[in-house]
């Protein structure tokens, strides 16, 4: 009925499935679950410091942006999964995506809708809780400058939303692709295992146990492969401690806006990849 009413009054049918994917999620009480985790790991990782000394203390900005880039990489992909996995197969599964498609509106607009809706609410968990850190940082931190903490945590909260976004579309490829609810969020999560864990220790073991014949070139392409790993590259270039096997990475030269671009490049494939296949599915 809302769009119908969109569609007569020109009110924008994207902005409206938003809204309405926007109720789904804080129905389905996902929207606290994901503010809950990024406020927990926030407040955390920032005070991490204090833990060891026993007093109320904060790190020193390389600390915290190392910390929450190291928790990061594990949660934000499992928080996009969460939110996203059933956006497809379990409308389908009620019957509300058939329903849906008998409206004045083209797939193309559906899947743009729930993908604002989606990313407006990781985003903002996102921005806000590592803001909280920035903040706190520049008001209570050990005198580092407020610019090199604006720089540092710009970079985290825009590599953190790409990271996030690669695995929203992620979901909905596996979401489209899947019969039911169940194998989604298992395909999902075993991929994600992959992707964050087995991923980065298959490359560790890559380049320890090189012995000149993997070039750099080959180093270069595995980590285009993986946004995981580019999220740890592009982190780590911004001055926090080396992490996982990339520390192993800091002799080779890397451009910080290469791998921007490499992380814009999968949103943008992931997205056509994701609307082709939306297309010719057959609901």
């Amino acid at each position: 009925m809302m769009l119908v009413i969109a569609k007569r009054f020109g009110l924008g049918l994207i902005r409206v499935i938003a809204a309405k994917e926007m109720k789904d999620s804080v129905r389905n009480r996902w929207v606290m679950v994901v503010f809950a985790i990024f406020w927990l790991l926030a407040l955390c990782m920032t005070f991490a410091g204090s833990a060891v000394s026993g007093t109320l203390s904060l790190p020193s900005l390389n600390s915290v942006v190392a910390s929450l880039t190291t928790i990061s990489v594990f949660i934000i992909p499992l928080a996009a999964i969460l939110l996203s996995y059933d956006a497809f197969v379990g409308e389908e599964e009620a019957g509300t995506l058939q329903l849906l498609l008998t409206y004045p509106v083209s797939k193309s607009e559906i899947l743009t809708g729930k993908l604002l809706a989606h990313c407006g609410v990781i985003f903002t968990a996102i921005a806000s809780s590592y803001g909280t850190s920035a903040a706190m940082l520049i008001l209570f931190g050990r005198g580092d400058a407020w610019s090199e903490v604006l720089q540092a945590f710009l970079l985290l909260i825009v590599s953190s939303c790409l990271l996030a976004v690669i695995f929203i579309l992620i979901s909905y490829l596996v979401s489209l692709k899947s019969a039911e609810k169940a194998r989604a969020v298992g395909s999902l999560l075993a991929l994600w295992f992959a992707l964050v864990l087995i991923y980065d220790l298959l490359l560790l073991i890559l380049l320890v146990a090189d012995l000149g014949n993997v070039g750099q070139w080959l180093v270069n392409l595995l980590i285009m492969l993986n946004p995981t790993d580019l999220y740890r590259a592009i982190n780590m270039l911004a001055g926090s401690a080396p992490l996982g096997s990339l520390g192993l990475l800091a002799q080779y030269e890397w451009s910080l806006p290469l791998l921007l671009t490499a992380c814009a490049t999968w949103f943008f494939l992931l997205f056509y990849w994701t609307r082709r296949v939306f297309i010719h599915k057959l609901v």
